[in-house]
């Protein structure tokens, strides 16, 4: 496997069942494509207009579902100098899987308090990821 770059991150559209009652959201499942195996699930709340960045997993693969609101993503790649954005939630509801070794950060986009869900490929370990200053990218969010 050589560099990781912008490339390798794979958007895959999830279905939705509509059910009397509420509709029933498809998240991932095992052999599928992204599905790098399983370590955990955990969910994180992101308010209109707050940003969460930066962050790089070094061994993670995070499969990101956005169930509740709308959140953009911003992806940055060292080797390519260039960022991807893409923006995901219920209207428009997909998977985003992110090798390591690429830079992110996030904004919640709907005037709710938007709901990211990580299916990640291994146990989350703090020692596994790096972080840096929201300032240390050129950025305008």
């Amino acid at each position: 496997m050589g560099e990781i770059t912008l490339d390798d991150i794979l958007i895959t559209p999830l279905q939705r069942i509509t059910v009397q009652g509420g509709d029933v959201l498809h998240g991932m499942k095992d052999g599928e494509p992204g599905y790098n195996g399983f370590g955990e699930i955990y969910f994180s709340n992101i308010n209109y207009n707050a940003i969460k960045a930066w962050k790089k997993h070094t061994k993670m693969t995070m499969n990101l579902v956005v169930p509740i609101g709308i959140v953009m993503f911003v992806f940055y790649s060292e080797n390519q100098k260039r960022f991807r954005v893409e923006e995901i939630g219920y209207n428009n509801y997909a998977r985003i899987t992110v090798p390591p070794g690429i830079w992110f950060g996030f904004k919640g986009i709907e005037n709710i308090s938007n709901l990211v869900v990580n299916i990640a490929s291994i146990t989350h370990d703090p020692n596994e990821a790096k972080r840096c200053l929201i300032s240390n990218f050129n950025f305008n969010w």
